[in-house]
């Protein structure tokens, strides 16, 4: 398995994380992380204030990142119509660090670090509440969507979107089932 298609880690009930290598310079990394244009090819647009406490509105539509696939039922409105989560940026220390508030029950954090032409970036999911069972879903979402990334990065075909989440949603509950019962 290629290290970009490598499964995150469980760090307890409610923490994932997933490494990446992803082609530089980190200022391009940061700017599909941060831009809202540049960000909606490959995950969610919306709005974006460069400063902590600033709004990171996520907006979502996935009918835009694969745009000749069936989505399974559950997200069909979510697909055509989209949807928004308000977000509020927590770090902003560009161009190494990101984090922000998901879902009013979680944090995500990315950190960036150069290596020669490459950066590593590195995402941690914390839940909490009645986010913690979500885990396996937001990894198989994040691994698919840092999928969508790197194609777009290394100017190659995307997966399609909606197969390969849901080959990776089983996958990653299976791997979270392990992972809690090891």
């Amino acid at each position: 398995m290629k290290t970009n298609d490598s499964y995150g880690s469980f760090n307890g009930p409610a923490e994932v994380r997933l490494v990446r290598t992803l082609p530089g310079p980190i200022e391009r990394i940061w700017q599909y992380l941060t831009d809202p244009a540049k960000r909606a090819r490959w995950f969610a647009g919306g709005s974006c204030e460069p400063k902590a406490g600033g709004k990171n509105d996520l907006v979502f539509k996935h009918q835009n990142l694969s745009p000749d696939e069936e989505p399974p039922e559950q997200y069909k409105q979510m697909n055509a119509e989209g949807f928004t989560m308000p977000s509020t940026i927590l770090r902003f220390e560009p161009p190494r660090l990101l984090s922000y508030t998901f879902d009013d029950s979680s944090e995500v954090t990315f950190e960036l670090t150069p290596q020669g032409d490459q950066v590593i970036l590195v995402l941690t999911h914390r839940a909490r509440g009645e986010d913690i069972p979500s885990i396996p879903g937001y990894a198989s979402g994040w691994h698919t969507h840092f999928s969508l990334l790197a194609a777009l990065l290394e100017d190659t075909t995307p997966p399609p979107f909606w197969a390969l989440h849901k080959q990776l949603k089983a996958e990653y509950q299976k791997l979270y089932t392990d992972a809690q019962n090891a």
